[in-house]
């Protein structure tokens, strides 16, 4: 497979259990078993009938939480994840997204489990923090009140940075 490095430049954190947004808000499940695994896991998941999303797993073993992978900048491998995405316009267009950034990637649903310090991925932190902003999540809505806290971390003013997408409440007939 043909390798590709990213330098994330957008997520959003999930709280497990007490956060309504976040899939283990019911418990475990299958959909979710990985969430209440080892740290430092993907947990991948299907959304919106056609889209993968993949999350990275934070907390120890048996408690469910996981940080969203939203965006990122394509830094080495740029020409698999073109041929990955075809419908990118430019290079910042690539993994500008939760799904587009796993299309770029090659992240499948397959890839649910993998650790990030094994073969298929590999997560480095960097020498020194960067300077973010924070802010809501995008699109999470019914949130019972977690949606107030600063759980979108992002990079200022780049360009590979998603759009941030207010949530809107569902109308009840």
């Amino acid at each position: 497979m043909d390798g590709v490095t990213l330098r994330i430049t957008e997520v959003e954190a999930y709280l497990g259990e007490i956060d309504p947004g976040s899939h283990a808000f019911r418990g475990p499940g299958k959909r979710n078993a990985v969430m209440y695994g080892p740290p430092g896991h993907v947990y991948t998941y299907f959304t919106y009938g056609m889209h993968v999303c993949a999350n990275v797993v934070c907390s120890p073993d048996g408690i469910a939480t996981a940080v969203l992978l939203r965006a990122g900048e394509i830094v080495e491998g740029t020409d698999a994840a073109r041929r990955r995405r075809t419908t990118s316009r430019t290079d910042t267009d690539l993994a500008r997204g939760p799904a587009r950034l796993c299309v770029a990637l090659g992240i499948t649903l397959a890839d649910g489990g993998a650790s990030l310090d094994g073969p298929r991925f590999h997560l480095e932190l960097p020498a020194s923090p960067t300077p973010h902003a924070t802010g809501p999540r995008t699109g999470v809505s019914g949130a019972g009140g977690t949606d107030q806290y600063p759980w979108r971390f992002w990079i200022p003013g780049d360009p590979t940075v998603s759009p941030y997408k207010p949530a809107v409440a569902k109308k009840r007939s």
